[in-house]
């Protein structure tokens, strides 16, 4: 599979209604926010995690789509795999003295695993696999108005010990709390490099498996803390040169997303509260414009 010859950005609107996308688990998990601007907030970080989901979903650990960052992996392990792969005896925290052999314990990380050439990692750890910048960037996303985090009580009809049961006297109930946003329409940017690709193989398959991914990603991340999120708008820019015909920024400019034209004192509750544009007179030649969703 050849390496993507494009460079691409792209903006990706998703909403909440009544769950929390991205608990602070040092805020007692309350929704992520802006402190200054009351604007919620969720991190790559979290975005990435439903792109690994759905690949491992989709691919169901396939030859070249194994997840490195998966949950309760020991990543040295997962570094072994390389060596043994390649019969190289790791030593430790030192890529081979062969210049050839680092490169080669390198791009098979890349080739055997999705999210290495598609974000790159870090494999510096005690069984060194070498370090590798990915193609595929993103942004924390960011709410287009300020949401206000409600606190539920919320009530379980049993407890977990006898003790318990014996102090209630038999009621059994344990009260609890969960943390919403009534409704938050959030807004992430990214970003993907060609020149990087180059390094990594990051293909064309692989890109069109980025844009399932953004599309299908809260189809199968349901939850109670979740509620119901979707994803709800995909514009892609790509660029003619892999160096790429204008600088992001310009191109994100492009995208405008404001509230319905006399419902502004209202708050949002529904993606139908808002209006999408895109201003494509404003779009450098040598950038086409796709919405994917």
């Amino acid at each position: 599979m050849n390496p993507i010859s494009n460079r691409y950005e792209f903006v990706f609107l998703f909403d909440v209604t009544n769950g929390n996308p991205n608990g602070d688990p040092d805020a007692g998990n309350l929704p992520r926010i802006d402190p200054e601007t009351n604007e919620g907030l969720v991190t790559d970080v979290c975005l990435k995690r439903k792109i690994r989901n759905y690949v491992s979903l989709e691919k169901e650990d396939s030859p070249g789509y194994s997840i490195y960052m998966q949950e309760k992996a020991v990543l040295n392990n997962q570094h072994k795999k390389a060596y043994e792969a390649l019969s190289i005896e790791p030593v430790d925290n030192k890529l081979p003295k062969e210049e050839a052999k680092s490169k080669e314990l390198t791009q098979w990380m890349c080739k055997n695993f999705f999210d290495v050439r598609t974000f790159g990692a870090v494999m510096t750890t005690k069984v060194n696999s070498g370090q590798v910048r990915g193609p595929v960037q993103l942004a924390f996303a960011s709410s287009i108005d300020p949401v206000v985090p409600l606190e539920v009580s919320i009530t379980r009809m049993a407890v977990t010990t006898e003790a318990e049961a014996e102090k209630q006297s038999g009621d059994n109930r344990t009260m609890g709390r969960k943390h919403i946003v009534p409704y938050g329409l959030y807004r992430a940017h990214g970003f993907i490099s060609a020149k990087l690709a180059e390094r990594t193989g990051f293909s064309e398959e692989d890109l069109d498996l980025v844009w399932r991914s953004l599309i299908n990603m809260f189809e199968h991340d349901r939850s109670a803390a979740r509620g119901e999120m979707s994803a709800r708008k995909l514009i892609v820019f790509k660029h003619d040169n892999p160096m790429g015909n204008a600088p992001a920024h310009l191109l994100f400019d492009a995208v405008k997303v404001k509230r319905v034209e006399g419902e502004e004192d209202t708050p949002a509750r529904s993606f139908t509260d808002y209006e999408v544009s895109i201003d494509s007179e404003s779009v450098p030649k040598g950038v086409s414009v796709e919405e994917k969703l």
